[in-house]
């Protein structure tokens, strides 16, 4: 489900950049990634939580800006610091952010 979270997140990025900073338009395809993230977490990956949908939510909200602060730094860092091409800096920040966000959502956010 995180690939179609990352699809959506580039998606949206990739739309966006052209309007704005490269750092907001990461965030803007967060936002939306995250509702898609959510609800497939929710209902498929996790589907046998048992946790309440409010409770996960909280979590899966602190886990997911957990998971955005990584991205972020990252992103900057190979965007601004070592001059990476935009979409491959947030490719590469989505695939670093993925591994600690699915790890929080397994044994946190919807813990079994």
């Amino acid at each position: 489900m995180g690939g179609c979270a990352a699809l959506t997140h580039m998606g949206v990025f990739a739309l966006a950049r052209h309007h704005m900073w490269p750092e907001l338009a990461n965030a803007l395809g967060f936002g939306v990634a995250f509702f898609v993230s959510f609800a497939g977490h929710r209902l498929l990956s996790f589907r046998d939580a048992a946790t309440s949908v409010a409770t996960s939510f909280a979590r899966f909200v602190v886990t997911a800006l957990a998971g955005f602060v990584s991205n972020e730094l990252v992103f900057v860092l190979l965007l601004r610091a070592l001059g990476w091409p935009s979409l491959a800096a947030l490719f590469t920040a989505l695939v670093f952010a993925a591994g600690q966000t699915f790890m929080l959502s397994r044994f946190w956010a919807f813990r079994r």
